[in-house]
């Protein structure tokens, strides 16, 4: 093709998929002209799945020619990481007896042409043409391929815009909805009054207490509530009106049918577009109600926090000793860190609370946690902390040694489990025999140290390994050891392993390899 031609080609291509609106038939059109315009006996678009997909591969999204090809291409492929590496086309004139393979859709084809479909950081999917023989796709041809690609990429992105517009402009619709939901069913009272003082909104709790009927919407909220609200607060209101300032925390007591009501005031000026004054947003809290939840709360937060304290004595000597060699330890934040993390949590537990007292569940529960922390404890592992009837402990933390402390780590989960089963434990008995553990293990990056302020900071792990191995706990039966493939790289034979199907787990994209830990070998 000359060079008029191929511009006549690329603006024919171009109004062909500018006419397309969904993204199969701007993918179909997209094959059709590179198929007949190349004239190549094989042309497929392979697409991503979408993010929430657990899928593993670009799946077959159109294609043109006679041969039967793939359906599907794994994302582990290398022309697939070849292609989100560099995210340039891929010309090949021939087979290559290493690399590649899977860029010739049929064992016939002797050359192929690859060009990656994206559009600033959306990655969409990859295109591929084969050829009967080879070095067929020369400059003229490849010259028309990677700006129509291109081109295509971008529409179809800009389809992709247009589709999640949709989804939003539905979304605000049912925000809308649920906006007026909320504001129905909340506890505090509101109310919204337009530019010129009138009642334009009041909740259903605002109705009730305030007294507000149908026929007092648009009426000036001064005369509606002369009478029970004191002149420091109608004041207020009117000057927030006038200036459109915003009054916080005004104090104040409703009197209205012989009832008195302890509140706080709110007010928040409504502003249209450009800044325009609209009103004002009054929102009334029941001060009672609130003081009272605040010394509840209060109360829960301490008990939390005496329970906090009571399990401090459970920070082995290492750590102690690396705090005081490490006085920076002390102060918020602190190391990234390699360590190994484990959760062990009891199985059928829920069920055996159900009809039990909770001084015997406390009982059961102190009783097992007593001769687990010691196991733990045996093994140079942090209790991180105790999360109802489940333990997180970590190896690496402050002290790091990878593989001793993945050892370590499965090492004394087996212990543990050993304990667990042995008829000569000392928790577990009576109603309590039945309930086993299961353990979940993980290897891998993670923050460590003292997170908090000067005042109060706690000594503790995050990050997507912590996540990650509370997610295989979950994976884990009873009386079971679940690692990863991370950790068992590091633990060497000194442990019966059993591999086991490869899970899946939320926030990693592709499944995990796990393995059961099924014995110590003496």
């Amino acid at each position: 093709m000359d060079a008029q031609q191929t511009f006549r080609n690329f603006v024919r291509a171009g109004t062909l998929l500018a006419a397309r609106s969904t993204r199969q038939d701007q993918l179909q059109v997209l094959v059709d002209q590179t198929y007949d315009i190349t004239n190549a006996a094989l042309c497929c678009a392979y697409i991503y799945p979408p993010d929430d997909s657990t899928e593993q591969f670009l799946l077959l999204s159109a294609r043109r020619g006679r041969r039967a090809v793939t359906q599907r291409i794994p994302l582990k492929d290398e022309l697939i990481g070849f292609m989100e590496d560099c995210r340039e086309a891929l010309v090949l004139s021939e087979p290559h007896p290493h690399y590649f393979h899977s860029a010739f859709l049929d064992p016939q084809m002797y050359s192929a042409a690859v060009l990656p479909l994206f559009s600033g950081s959306s990655s969409i999917g990859i295109v591929i043409l084969n050829a009967e023989q080879p070095g067929f796709f020369r400059r003229d041809r490849f010259s028309f391929l990677e700006s129509f690609v291109q081109l295509a990429s971008g529409t179809l992105h800009s389809a992709a815009l247009y589709r999640q517009l949709q989804d939003q402009y539905r979304a605000i619709e049912e925000l809308e909805r649920y906006q007026s939901s909320i504001f129905s069913s909340m506890t505090n009272l509101l109310v919204t009054l337009d530019e010129k003082g009138h009642i334009e909104y009041a909740n259903d709790i605002a109705r009730e207490k305030l007294g507000i009927r149908d026929e007092d919407l648009g009426r000036k909220f001064y005369s509606v509530f002369t009478k029970i609200f004191s002149k420091k607060i109608l004041s207020a209101i009117q000057h927030a009106e006038n200036t459109g300032s915003m009054e916080l925390g005004l104090q104040g007591i409703l009197q209205r049918d012989g009832q008195q009501i302890d509140f706080a005031l709110n007010i928040s000026p409504l502003r249209g577009k450009r800044g325009r004054k609209e009103g004002v947003i009054l929102l009334f809290t029941d001060q009672t109600a609130e003081k009272q939840l605040k010394s509840e709360m209060s109360t829960v937060v301490e008990e939390r926090r005496a329970i906090k304290d009571m399990f401090a004595r459970y920070l082995s000597n290492d750590i102690v000793q690396s705090l005081m060699q490490t006085p920076e330890l002390v102060r918020p934040g602190g190391d990234k860190k390699t360590a190994t993390i484990f959760f062990a949590d009891i199985r059928g537990y829920t069920a055996f609370t159900e009809s039990k007292d909770p001084e015997f569940i406390i009982g059961v529960l102190n009783d097992y946690f007593s001769e687990a922390v010691e196991v733990i404890l045996k093994y140079r592992g942090f209790i991180d902390k105790f999360i109802g009837d489940c333990i997180m402990a970590a190896w690496g933390v402050p002290m790091y040694s990878a593989e001793s402390d993945a050892v370590s780590a499965v090492s004394c989960a087996v212990e543990l489990q050993e304990l667990v089963r042995s008829p000569k434990r000392r928790f577990f008995t009576g109603d309590a025999s039945h309930l086993k553990i299961g353990i979940g293990m993980h290897t891998g990056p993670l923050i460590a140290g003292n997170l908090g302020s000067d005042q109060r900071m706690d000594y503790s792990v995050i990050g997507d390994t912590v996540n990650v191995a509370a997610r295989l706990e979950g994976v884990a039966g009873p009386n079971d050891i679940i690692i990863t493939q991370d950790t068992r790289d590091l633990i060497g034979d000194r442990f019966r392993l059993k591999e086991l199907e490869p899970v899946s787990v939320k926030g990693k994209r592709k499944p995990l390899h796990i393995f059961k830990v099924e014995k110590l070998l003496r």
